[in-house]
């Protein structure tokens, strides 16, 4: 879809803005509403739409700049406010037994939290969760996914972590419609 976007543009409406960057569907800058569907541009495949006809619309839940383009400033504060980085105690240089093997993770533990940091911030989930469009102060499934990959880490030592989403615009918000993990390229199911 992306390869007919970039096509229409310059041949039909040079003026249509879209957001692209690496068409190879990581860095999530192409997340547009597809046939109703939130998906990546390029990595939705055009014969696999079952349509002659291809609408591309915003994606929803975010406000528009222009055309397909929008903004994702919400979306990125939510995600700073999860805390999105471990957070361990300090350790002494002189305690160099402990710096050693305090970040040591089996594979069992690793497992816990690796499909939540597939994640590449496309916002998709976002766009497909009802509770996002009637609540700006809940977070969405993204970063819900982001806290909880943290919280499951186990290098992570915050003793705050569930206490930033445990009110009713937080976890309590969210519907469990499971439209944010249909919509995953990623497949992190977020719900």
């Amino acid at each position: 879809v992306l390869d007919a976007l970039l096509y229409a543009k310059s041949y039909i409406d040079p003026s249509v803005a879209i957001r692209y960057s690496c068409r190879m569907a990581s860095c999530g800058s192409c997340g547009m509403k597809i046939n109703g569907i939130p998906r990546l541009a390029c990595y939705t495949k055009i014969s696999e739409l079952d349509t002659s006809t291809i609408e591309c619309e915003p994606l929803p839940n975010f406000p528009i700049i222009r055309d397909l383009v929008t903004d994702f400033s919400l979306f990125f504060n939510h995600h700073k406010e999860m805390e999105p980085y471990i957070q361990s105690k300090e350790n002494s240089e002189n305690d160099t037994e402990k710096t050693t093997f305090s970040f040591y993770q089996s594979p069992k533990d690793v497992d816990k939290y690796l499909q939540f940091s597939y994640c590449i911030k496309c916002g998709l989930c976002y766009s497909a969760c009802p509770p996002v469009g009637t609540d700006l102060r809940f977070p969405g499934p993204q970063a819900l996914a982001q806290l909880y990959r943290y919280y499951a880490d186990t290098r992570d030592e915050s003793k705050n972590r569930l206490n930033i989403v445990d009110d009713r615009h937080g976890i309590w918000r969210c519907h469990f419609a499971g439209s944010c993990s249909k919509v995953c390229p990623k497949g992190v199911d977020p719900a």
